[in-house]
């Protein structure tokens, strides 16, 4: 019997009163792949994705999670399921430590009197990061003097120790250096061999190519491309693909 995917949202749709965000969309995320979500602005991908971290309840459609049916009520429903989210933001605070920033809402505390517990933490981010592959100077440095690629890779490597099973990335190489893209694409890449599933949210059609496995396109509240190899369009037909110049039947018979 075939493994299921990790997370398998099918014909979602999502409205607010009168307005459908996503009319039907479906999305397949499997462990160990890189699936990239493509779309212009304004195509539902963000109403899709909430769906995903629990800030909305579709009002139709199934999810299931290693094939098993769920429903998440909360953001915290999806977390604790496993699903983690780095904003594009990071979620980081420029002033803070780098590993206090890794233990930020999970700090570790000493008993009786619950002071934190610095030592610990310290020790334990610079353990986790370097088996990951990030190298730090000093685990005690404040984030905001490390470079844009530092911080991304820091924040999906948090995501990862904290038990995550798909890390959806929200647009991750969008302000970054050609140097530090290259970074967080090989963070990603190597993640991925760990076992890790990414949603990597993007509009960079080279990056997409550079790291993903398969695509979804929404285009209007749709999937009109689920889970196509990426070796099956080039970076200028992924494009035109989101666009809606070329379809997948159009696609197809190039092939």
């Amino acid at each position: 019997m075939a493994t299921p995917p990790l997370l398998e949202l099918r014909d979602i749709r999502k409205r607010f009163g009168h307005v459908e965000a996503v009319r039907r969309a479906s999305l397949t995320v499997a462990a160990g792949q890189v699936t990239a979500l493509l779309g212009d602005n304004g195509a539902g991908k963000s109403t899709l994705v909430k769906v995903m971290q629990g800030y909305h309840a579709p009002t139709s459609g199934t999810i299931r999670l290693e094939g098993q049916p769920v429903r998440f009520t909360s953001p915290a429903d999806a977390r604790a399921a496993g699903i983690e989210t780095v904003p594009q933001d990071l979620g980081l605070v420029p002033l803070m430590s780098i590993y206090r920033n890794f233990f930020l809402g999970r700090e570790l505390t000493k008993k009786p009197f619950g002071f934190l517990d610095h030592r610990k933490m310290r020790t334990i981010c610079t353990e986790a990061l370097s088996r990951m592959g990030i190298r730090v100077r000093d685990a005690g440095e404040e984030v905001g003097n490390l470079s844009g690629g530092e911080r991304q890779s820091i924040a999906i490597a948090r995501a990862e120790h904290f038990g995550a099973k798909l890390v959806i990335l929200d647009e991750p190489t969008s302000a970054l250096s050609v140097k530090q893209t290259r970074m967080v694409l090989d963070y990603i890449v190597d993640a991925k061999r760990r076992g890790l599933a990414i949603l990597f949210i993007t509009h960079n059609m080279a990056h997409v190519k550079a790291v993903a496995d398969c695509v979804t396109v929404m285009r209007q509240g749709e999937s009109v491309v689920e889970n196509l190899p990426i070796e099956a369009a080039t970076a200028d037909e992924l494009g035109r693909l989101v666009m809606g110049t070329l379809t997948v039947e159009q696609l197809a018979g190039r092939v």
